[in-house]
């Protein structure tokens, strides 16, 4: 496919001011240049945050009244509910409320719904269910904001309701003690996008300044709060890159025997954004989307290491069996696309009847991702259909589904990813539909770009440059790792792996030999030969080799040059 190359638009004169002030590489002052980080303050807190650049719980809304009402609750050993989700925001949401509150005396409930059989967020069994068990408190975590009906039930059975979320509200908020919410409307909190274990983050902290407690017992779960950060992708800025940067220096000593036991089973041998996203968030959200939500929590609220290896060796399997039902599922989306010719639609919406619908938002992004088309995977059971769809940018499969909601039964989401039902007979009315609107909005003529932060030579490819430009870490959504293009150079060698999936080359400039691998690029070692010059674009990494360290570069594509 191709792919448009477009360069950021950089200050020449600010990069190097910024280069000199602050002792920097103009590699690393060119990125900060391009994410628009200029100001000199600015710099300061995103290159080294602190705790002091936490901003003040108190300006979110409806804060102090949760507050008040949660130390009532502990004061007079109140049965609370803590009513979270079953991905990994939600259970580290979870997690941090119940130790917290347990540090403060207090035992607290945890609910959290099956994603199988209830579905996200509130529901009315569920409440039922905590109202009969005696519980008088339910404080929501990363859910509830669109739950108006349900809230107005747990108040008709006697209970009151703490909303904290970090979703869009409807047009009418739910009416709830307090609505801790930074997209509200009349939010002035000055950060609009924590994740839901942040804004948890943010309760526990207001709590524990009118309580007077010392920092240290609420910023130690930070290393809690930056796993579900990093895995809810969140735009890693502002206060979401404080959480992060600080979470990831504790996770390294942390003494959760979660946090460890998923360290140990995920065998990264640097602690970063990565080893949360790949190594310890799939694991996690493998317990929900399987079906087995609370083993996840129980591995969080454990004390015994023992025990949470155990757990841990579960989430492995429940790992494996949904990577073993994706790929299933995988190739057989495939296999119709390209039986059917699917791919030559503007829109990919495929159905089955024994697809797993925990499974196939995964699916429908790595189909997203191959063909960089709109896809909606929907699973059948008898007549009734649940689905997942991801997107491109530049087309809003939120409004699409708006302009089809005639034949869907339920759905939500937003731009690039929703969730639906419908039923089973509805859906080729559906399909054809979606169809039409993703032809009107001329999907095929969307290119895919990538931004290039700068062109680099052989001066600029050091290891005292690479590390520096670890300073830029933890990277993630609105905080992409940089990318550079190294133009005119000579293939030496050229090879496909893993049974031609990837690329690996070998490149000279002049007579310096630099190494690239391609990950998913196996197919270009039939389109290139040895003695091509070609232009690379992609990210520069530091490879560690029998305790040797080189430089690499992670190719994200290439084309001959001219």
């Amino acid at each position: 496919m191709n792919k448009k190359w477009e360069f950021y638009n950089s200050d020449e004169n600010k990069i190097k001011e910024i280069s000199e002030k602050f002792n920097i590489s103009e590699l690393l002052a060119t990125v900060l240049v391009n994410r628009n980080i200029t100001q000199e303050d600015e710099i300061k807190i995103f290159l080294n945050p602190t705790r002091k650049n936490f901003h003040d719980p108190y300006l979110m809304p409806d804060m102090k009244i949760a507050v008040d009402r949660i130390i009532q609750g502990i004061n007079s050993q109140e049965k609370i509910m803590i009513y979270g989700d079953y991905d990994v925001d939600g259970i580290t949401s979870i997690t941090v409320l119940s130790r917290f509150f347990k540090q403060l005396g207090l035992e607290v409930g945890s609910y959290i719904p099956n994603r199988l059989d209830e579905g996200y967020g509130l529901n009315r069994e569920a409440i039922k269910q905590i109202a009969d068990e005696g519980y008088s408190l339910i404080i929501t975590v990363d859910c509830g904001i669109s739950g108006t009906e349900e809230v107005d039930y747990a108040y008709s059975l006697g209970m009151e309701v703490i909303v904290t979320d970090h979703h869009e509200p409807l047009e009418n908020l739910p009416k709830a003690l307090a609505v801790i919410d930074c997209k509200r409307k009349d939010n002035k909190y000055p950060f609009n996008s924590l994740a839901g274990v942040g804004v948890a983050f943010k309760l526990i902290q207001a709590i524990g300044m009118q309580l007077g407690l010392e920092e240290k017992e609420y910023l130690k779960y930070l290393d809690i709060v930056c796993i579900g950060t990093i895995s809810d992708i969140v735009p890693l800025i502002d206060e979401n890159r404080v959480i992060a940067k600080l979470g990831l220096k504790l996770i390294e000593q942390s003494k959760s025997p979660a946090v460890r036991a998923l360290l140990n089973v995920a065998g990264y041998n640097e602690i970063n954004s990565n080893t949360v996203s790949f190594g310890i968030a799939p694991r996690i959200n493998a317990c929900g989307r399987m079906g087995h939500e609370r083993e996840a929590l129980d591995l969080f609220l454990t004390d015994n290491i023992v025990e949470a290896n155990k757990i841990t060796e579960k989430l492995n399997t429940y790992n494996k069996q949904r990577q073993n039902i994706e790929k299933r599922i995988f190739e057989e989306a495939i296999s119709k696309i390209e039986k059917e010719n699917i791919n030559e639609k503007n829109a990919i919406v495929l159905g089955a009847e024994n697809w797993h619908h925990g499974v196939i938002g995964i699916v429908a992004s790595k189909i997203t991702e191959l063909y960089f088309k709109p896809s909606i995977l929907v699973c059948f059971e008898g007549n009734n259909g649940k689905g997942s769809g991801r997107s491109v940018p530049g087309f809003d499969l939120h409004d699409a589904l708006c302009k089809s909601s005639n034949y869907l039964e339920k759905y939500g989401g937003h731009e690039m990813a929703v969730g639906l039902s419908l039923k089973k007979d509805q859906f080729e009315n559906f399909k054809s539909e979606f169809e039409k609107i993703a032809d009107k909005a001329k999907i095929d003529e969307i290119i895919p770009v990538i931004k290039i932060d700068k062109e680099i030579n052989l001066k600029d490819i050091t290891l005292d440059n690479v590390k520096n430009l670890k300073l830029l870490e933890p990277f993630g959504e609105a905080n992409k790792t940089p990318i550079f293009i190294y133009k005119n150079l000579k293939i030496d060698s050229i090879r496909a792996l893993s049974e031609g999936k990837h690329l690996k080359l070998t490149l000279k400039d002049n007579n310096t030999i630099i190494n690239a691998i391609g990950f998913n690029m196996g197919n270009y070692s039939e389109e290139y030969l040895i003695g091509d010059k070609i232009d690379i674009i992609g990210v520069l990494e530091i490879n560690v080799f029998n305790g040797t360290e080189s430089i690499q570069i992670n190719m994200k594509d290439m084309r001959k040059s001219y």
